[in-house]
């Protein structure tokens, strides 16, 4: 039995069904392990196979290759004295588990199962594993250690059980994906087990985007006392090594370093920086390209995509018609130049009038409306697919949550895209975020400092140019009366009275929610973007698309309480 005990967390990027260059990276952390003289290792939840391989877990193979690649890992700890946690997936019989293997001296030695699987939000682990029995603590280097995985720290049940059995430090692996106050949430859930038991945590969180998810690393140590012992990066790799000793009160660390968390006002935009370069890289892709029409929207992905990219991998494209305004190829120019990227103008004026013209003899005698006006994004969409196809570059949507929750997009045109980085940003978040960026430059950014999105963008009036003077306040309220109904209906789940009650008007309210709802066929079409929030349009939020329901309930606003919105400024 040892007095002290060094303990290296691999806060990695794993790639979801990479097996063997997940192998890799735990092979080269391993390495840096040994050369730290660490005594423990441990990865993130389901390393191996990436977090979360969704039903690559119903394909038999994925699975014997997974548990190959699990026990050529083990085999790597021949030879040195590393005891190695390894969270993968383990099949017994005909009953596959998210477990933890336990690998010292080239040989699996135990074998631990998730107790506690989630079945709500954005994973549904009911679907692919069976839950583990309550489980005993491991004995590494003489040391009785508890492994509670991911979700069974929520559980009190199970670290109980843990540290009643003998259990003197908890180290617990996990894929817990960002959202706005995320951090603050686990950091609060971890001080509540040690208080309830009364040992140290050690909290491992992945990190790197997963299609719509972003893992934000973050990993911390905790010790009764409510003392933080150590904090790893936010949304970057690390490799974190504590020393912890043995005393009378129980196991404490005694050296740990403390990187300070990414503040609330910059982790968003960290957020879609990180999930926009994963995106990207882990789909093949160097390059992308979007239209960048002088507004908002488009300057401030095209700003998060050379701070994620670099300048020289995004090509920006100014497509005007007869209606873009002289202040907008002058902003969307101004804006290009300060990012330093690739900029092209490709007028779309003679393909719409073309297209006006192959269409008048079937609208003959139908005035003009919507049709025309979609026409023009449309053709946008298209000139924008046809350079994507041509340099092999992604093309980035710009829509944000606001547009999209009422349908103020046009399907097959603006919308066209692989990936959209505002895609659960509010208007008025993604505003905030614009004003953030100009005046402090992200850790890990390959962008410049200074103002890289004009003043003048930022305070022109919304508007997508269709027709002569138009303006979105023409048919949409002010964003930030839209963004406090919005965040009623869609993030708070609130009835139509509740937010009534809160001072907006009943007609008002009942016009968006059926925009809300009318619109679900076109976000079921929309691309992939990063998840934000808890109630984020694809995995956080899932409702029919043909659906009759509508919320009655206006007509009792007066005796409801008013609910409390939060701000609609970047959280």
């Amino acid at each position: 039995m040892t007095d002290r005990l060094r303990i290296a967390l691999a806060q990695l990027n794993p790639k979801v069904g990479a097996l063997a260059s997940n192998l890799a990276l735990a092979r080269a952390a391993l390495a840096d392990a040994v050369a730290a003289k660490a005594d423990i290792l441990m990865f993130s939840e389901l390393f191996l196979t990436g977090y979360f391989p969704e039903d690559l877990l119903l394909k038999p193979q994925f699975i014997a290759d997974a548990m190959r690649a699990a026990r050529d890992l083990a085999s790597s700890t021949a030879g040195c004295d590393v005891s190695l946690l390894i969270p993968t997936v383990w099949r017994e019989g005909r009953t596959l588990y998210n477990a933890v293997l336990l690998a010292e001296h080239g040989e699996i030695v135990a074998t631990r199962f998730k107790r506690e699987l989630p079945n709500d939000d954005v994973f549904y682990e009911k679907r692919y594993f069976t839950p583990g029995p309550l489980a005993e603590p491991m004995t590494i280097k003489g040391v009785s250690i508890g492994v509670p995985i991911c979700e069974d720290i929520w559980h009190e049940d199970v670290c109980a059980h843990l540290v009643d059995n003998g259990a003197r430090i908890l180290l617990c692996p996990n894929g817990s994906p960002y959202w706005r106050d995320k951090q603050h949430v686990r950091m609060s859930l971890a001080l509540a087990r040690v208080r309830e038991d009364n040992v140290p945590l050690l909290y491992l969180n992945q990190v790197g985007g997963q299609d719509e998810l972003v893992y934000d690393g973050g990993s911390f140590g905790v010790e009764p006392g409510d003392r933080v012992v150590f904090q790893g990066k936010s949304f970057e790799s690390d490799f974190i090594v504590s020393d912890w000793q043995r005393t009378p009160d129980g196991w404490r660390c005694v050296s740990g370093e403390m990187t300070p968390a990414v503040s609330v006002d910059e982790a968003p935009w960290r957020a879609c920086m990180l999930g926009l370069r994963d995106y990207v890289k882990k789909n093949g892709f160097t390059k992308v390209v979007l239209g960048l029409s002088g507004g908002i929207d488009s300057a401030v992905v095209a700003a998060m995509a050379v701070d994620a990219l670099g300048a020289e991998n995004v090509h920006c494209l100014m497509l005007p018609y007869r209606y873009t305004s002289q202040e907008s190829l002058r902003d969307a120019k101004d804006c290009a130049e300060r990012l330093g990227v690739r900029y092209d103008v490709v007028a779309i004026g003679g393909p719409v009038d073309q297209a006006n013209e192959a269409l008048a003899p079937t609208f003959a005698g139908l005035p003009p409306d919507l049709t025309e006006e979609n026409l023009q994004s449309r053709m946008r969409g298209l000139l924008l697919m046809a350079v994507s196809n041509k340099f092999n570059s992604l093309l980035l949507t710009t829509g944000n949550k606001s547009e999209m929750t009422v349908g103020y997009a046009t399907i097959y045109g603006d919308m066209n895209g692989g990936f959209n980085p505002l895609k659960d940003l509010l208007k008025m978040q993604v505003y905030g975020l614009a004003d953030w960026r100009n005046t402090h430059v992200p850790g890990d950014c390959l962008g410049p400092s200074g103002e890289m999105i004009p003043q003048a963008i930022i305070d022109k009036a919304p508007s997508a140019e269709l027709r002569p003077d138009q303006k979105d306040q023409d048919s949409l309220p002010p964003y930030p009366v839209l963004d406090a109904i919005l965040e009623g209906l869609v993030e708070q789940e609130l009835s139509v009275a509740e937010i009534v009650a809160g001072g907006f008007d009943l007609a008002l309210v009942k016009r968006i929610e059926r925009l809300l709802y009318i619109a679900e066929f076109k976000r079921r079409q929309a691309a992939p973007g990063v998840k934000l929030s808890s109630k984020a349009f694809g995995l956080g939020r899932k409702y029919p698309i043909t659906n009759g329901y509508r919320d009655e309930s206006g007509s009792d606003a007066a005796a409801v309480s008013p609910p409390k919105l939060r701000s609609q400024g970047v959280e």
